[in-house]
C-alpha cells in the first residue's frame, strides 16, 4: 500500500467517526472469510457498517480528529482489527453476541467500544453493551411511566358502577322518618 492510498484510508476512517458517536473495535483474527463475509452481510442488514483496515491507520485517523478524546481505544488496536460503526449504540453488541452464538465461537472478539464519548474496554463489557437502552427505548419508558398514572385515572372513572351516584340519594330516602318534637314537650320516659 502506497503513501496515497494510506492517505485515502484515513480520510474514509476520519470521515467514519466525525459521522458516527458509536464504534466497535472487535478481533476477528480467527475467523475465515465465509465468517467474515456472513459477518457483514448481518452488519449490513441491521445497517452498522464493518470496515477494516490497519491498527496504524486507524490509529492515525483518531489521533488526527482528536487525540486526546480516543486516548482510550489506542491499546485495543493490536492484532486484526475490524471496526463497526453504527447509530444505534447496542446494535453492533448484538451482532457479535448472536454472531458468537451461532458459530458457536468467541470470535469476534469485543476489543473496545466508542459509546458518544464513553469508552469500554474488554470482552467482559460485551454483555453490558447489548443491555444499553438505547435513546428511544429511553423515551418510551419514560412516557410509558408517565402515562401510567393518567392511564389509572380515566380506568377507574370509565369502570365506576352507574348505581355508585344513586346510593347517598337512596340513604337519604330510605332513613326512617323520626316525628319532630315541640318545643315545649318534654321526652317520653322509659319506664
Amino acid at each position: 500500500m502506497n503513501k496515497e492510498q494510506k492517505q485515502e484510508v484515513i480520510d474514509l476512517l476520519k470521515e467514519k467517526f466525525s459521522q458516527y458517536t458509536n464504534f466497535y473495535i472487535t478481533d476477528t483474527e480467527s475467523l475465515t472469510v465465509g465468517q467474515v463475509t456472513a459477518l457483514r452481510r448481518t452488519c449490513f442488514d441491521k445497517k452498522v457498517e464493518m470496515k477494516v483496515a490497519k491498527n496504524t491507520l486507524i490509529r492515525k485517523a483518531l489521533e488526527s480528529l482528536d487525540n486526546e478524546k480516543y486516548a482510550g481505544v489506542y491499546d485495543s488496536l493490536q492484532n486484526v482489527t475490524a471496526l463497526m460503526f453504527s447509530e444505534s449504540p447496542k446494535d453492533p453488541a448484538l451482532i457479535i453476541s448472536s454472531f458468537r452464538k451461532e458459530g458457536n465461537s468467541e470470535r469476534p472478539a469485543l476489543k473496545a467500544a466508542f459509546l458518544n464519548g464513553e469508552i469500554f474496554v474488554g470482552d467482559n463489557q460485551l454483555t453490558a453493551l447489548t443491555k444499553i437502552k438505547t435513546k428511544n427505548e429511553m423515551i418510551a419508558e419514560v412516557i410509558g411511566l408517565l402515562m401510567s398514572p393518567m392511564q389509572r385515572v380515566i380506568g377507574a372513572l370509565q369502570n365506576k358502577p352507574e348505581n355508585a351516584t344513586a346510593k347517598p340519594a337512596e340513604a337519604v330516602a330510605e332513613a326512617p322518618a323520626e316525628a319532630p318534637k315541640s318545643e315545649g314537650e318534654a321526652p317520653a320516659s322509659q319506664e
